[in-house]
């Protein structure tokens, strides 16, 4: 077997000699797109065994490699992720469009066809959700992404997208700003705390779309089981209500 695995516990496994796997659409992917896959599973798994040595070796907790300052997180990837240039990007300061998380849900989802499509059509497009409820917020080990899902209702059912602020520098008040904002609520987040939230909290988010790849396709966890959508807003500031 074939086994590739980040230290969130996400895993892809596939028998061995596969020759393809398949994407949204529903079209096998091969070739040079496999291949390249393939090589950034592999360098994002040794880098997680790596560090998971380290850690052990020297009894080091993740909260001294990936301190509490969210600005001084260190990605595990090092920009191996999918898509990894249109996600590290300001936000335009330009007006935003009010949306709603019901109509992301219409926004079709279309297979890019290549492992790093550039921005085009709504990608481009900055967004703002006046009305949200923030679920599950967590630091993603790998890249270092704030991950937000929020809901349009604050029904712990409702269906969910995701949000994500990256760890770049013009991103560090806001992800401050959100820390400090939880812990009011109780809630901790960091390297090592985070997760759902006891009951959904208001908040609005203004960021950019962004179509990720459907990682089920490849035996990846993506989200909670009310994640439905491969859309998100990414890069996004999430701000709770007062």
């Amino acid at each position: 077997m074939i086994r590739c695995e980040s230290t969130n516990t996400r895993v892809w496994t596939a028998p061995e000699g596969v020759g393809s796997i398949t994407f949204q659409s529903g079209r096998p992917i091969t070739g040079d797109f496999y291949s390249t896959f393939m090589r950034r599973c592999i360098t994002v798994g040794i880098l997680a065994v790596t560090v998971g040595l380290a850690i052990s070796c020297a009894s080091v907790n993740l909260g001294q490699i990936e301190p509490q300052d969210l600005c001084k997180c260190s990605p595990l990837d090092q920009g191996v992720e999918y898509r990894h240039d249109e996600k590290h990007v300001p936000i335009p300061d330009v007006t935003p469009e009010e949306t709603t998380i019901d109509t992301i849900y219409s926004w079709p989802q279309n297979d890019p066809g290549s492992l790093d499509p550039p921005r085009t059509g709504v990608e481009l497009q900055v967004f703002h959700i006046a009305v949200a409820f923030v679920q599950e917020v967590s630091i993603n080990s790998d890249d270092c992404d704030i991950h937000v899902e929020i809901s349009q209702t604050a029904d712990k059912d409702a269906r969910r997208i995701i949000v994500e602020t990256p760890v770049d520098s013009e991103y560090c008040s806001a992800r401050k700003d959100l820390q400090a904002q939880l812990a009011k609520h109780g809630f901790t987040l960091d390297p090592t705390h985070g997760g759902e939230l006891p009951a959904g909290l208001p908040a609005d988010v203004i960021g950019l779309a962004f179509l990720d790849f459907d990682h089920k396709a490849i035996g990846l966890g993506r989200g909670s089981a009310q994640v439905k959508t491969l859309w998100e807003l990414h890069p996004a500031i999430v701000n709770l209500a007062p």
